[in-house]
């Protein structure tokens, strides 16, 4: 018997609740059966408890994008049971049962050995939000941006994605420009190694299609006119990583920075990433984010207390990172 969130809707009637399983009553999808140890509350995971998006696909649905834990058994030899595993996107939570229950099935390609030095609280610490900032500078990287080159804008500064990029910037050397909503968090932010803050009002209206150039990168998690302006005050051959939707979808942007000033913008997808990037993202995530920081910008809650967090999330009412604990109640 194991326990696990489990959502349902059926004539557009949406329910979202705590329920008691069998290990037979588990999708047979997957090779691998694990003991879930600690799951996270991302952003999409709480576009599905409330039902705000259609993030989950297949219904009847146990949510939760990410998990870490150990495997119990496996049916590919290069997986044995006692090892501990992280497991990021891949359609958990959206098509396949997902991380927010005490036991699940996974397909062995999803797995990524947790490195030496991380347990798995401190994997779930990171989770998706982590996991995505860091392939957001991994591209920075890839463009050849370095710390000497200028300031890099941080969106959606005090968000899980926001918090991680400015803690991994920061320590990588780079002077980080966080821009928020919430202007009496700036000590938080500060203390995670920005160097400046600013509010995200001069940024979120509809602004000029090129701006004065201030920023030779960006970490954008949150889309639209936010995310138009910062390309239209990135520096000539300067970088924007674009990984969020939090003010919309939408794009309301021209050509201009791209065809006047070479500003590159590169899409980051979390869910779907290859393994080798997988892999290379966790090994640099043990290397790079201090565990005081990342300590900094994490609770810890129940897996009962899910439904609650999957709200204050949406309402943009969480700071850093949500850890559960799924053993506890």
């Amino acid at each position: 018997m194991f326990k696990a969130v489990y959502l349902t809707k059926e004539n557009n009637q949406f329910s979202a609740q705590l329920m008691n399983f069998e290990e037979a009553q588990l999708p047979v999808e997957g090779d691998v059966l694990a003991k879930v140890e600690y799951s996270t509350i991302n952003y999409k995971d709480g576009l599905a408890l409330t039902d705000k998006a259609p993030v989950v696909r297949k219904w009847p649905m146990v949510p939760g994008t990410d998990c870490a834990g150990v495997i119990e058994s496996s049916g590919n030899p290069e997986y044995q049971p006692g090892e501990a595993f992280v497991v990021t996107g891949c359609g958990l939570g959206e098509l396949h049962w997902g991380g927010l229950a005490q036991k699940i099935k996974l397909k062995s390609n999803w797995l990524v050995r947790l490195p030496q030095s991380m347990t798995t609280r401190r994997a779930m610490a990171i989770g998706t939000a982590g996991y995505t900032a860091m392939l957001c500078i991994l591209a920075l990287e890839k463009h050849g941006l370095k710390p000497g080159d200028g300031d890099i804008l941080v969106t959606g500064a005090s968000g899980g994605v926001g918090s991680i990029a400015i803690a991994v910037l920061a320590k990588l050397g780079y002077r980080v420009v966080a821009s928020t909503g919430k202007l009496a968090e700036s000590d938080y932010l500060k203390r995670l190694g920005a160097s400046e803050v600013i509010d995200r009002a001069l940024l979120s209206a509809p602004g000029k299609p090129l701006q004065k150039m201030r920023y030779a990168g960006v970490v954008d998690s949150v889309g639209s006119h936010t995310l138009a302006n910062a390309c239209a005050q990135t520096k000539s051959y300067g970088a924007v990583t674009a990984c969020g939707l939090a003010q919309g979808m939408d794009f309301p942007a021209t050509v201009a920075p791209f065809i006047l000033r070479s500003v590159t913008l590169y899409g980051i997808d979390s869910g779907t990433s290859p393994m080798p990037l997988r892999r290379e993202a966790w090994r640099r995530l043990a290397i790079d984010l201090d565990p005081d920081k990342l300590h900094l910008m994490t609770q810890e809650i129940s897996l009962p207390q899910t439904f609650e967090a999957g709200r204050e999330i949406v309402a943009g009412k969480v700071r850093g990172r949500l850890v559960v604990n799924v053993n506890v109640f």
